[in-house]
């Protein structure tokens, strides 16, 4: 085999079908769209779930719910993972660029300390919100919750 007589796989090259050209073709008159009615017309696209009539499903179905446009959506990080940072970071304060830079969170998230875990440390840590458990576990061991 040489690159001078490589050829397609037979099958793989299919003849395009050249609709509108005449009788002899035999795609011409109607072009492969049957008789008259308007999917035979040019420009023709049907509504975008259309049904025939019927009543389409999206007004089918009730609206319910709302979006809450004011809502403040945290990163939640539990006190487990904060005592496996401080054993290895060797850190006393936590802050939210330590968590960012750790991979504990996103660059424009707002964090939220959760109670899940025990502390074993006496730390201060700086987030946007504490849950009342995590609050109460970090001021028992001496440390301090900051919000920010």
């Amino acid at each position: 085999m040489e690159l001078n007589n490589l050829r397609p796989s037979n099958g793989a090259i299919h003849k395009s079908k050249r609709v509108g050209r005449g009788q002899g073709s035999g795609y011409g008159g109607t072009s492969t769209r049957g008789h008259k009615g308007a999917k035979s017309r040019s420009g023709y696209s049907k509504k975008v779930g259309f049904e025939g009539g019927q009543m389409p499903l999206q007004r089918r179905v009730p609206k319910f719910g709302f979006k809450n446009v004011n809502r403040l959506d945290y990163k939640g990080i539990n006190l487990d993972s904060i005592q496996e940072l401080a054993d290895s970071s060797k850190v006393k304060t936590i802050t939210p660029e330590l968590l960012i830079s750790k991979g504990l969170a996103s660059k424009n998230d707002r964090i939220k300390i959760l109670g899940r875990g025990k502390l074993s440390a006496s730390l201060e840590v700086n987030a946007h919100a504490f849950s009342a458990a995590a609050k109460d576990n970090i001021e028992d061991q001496g440390g301090k919750a900051n919000i920010i």
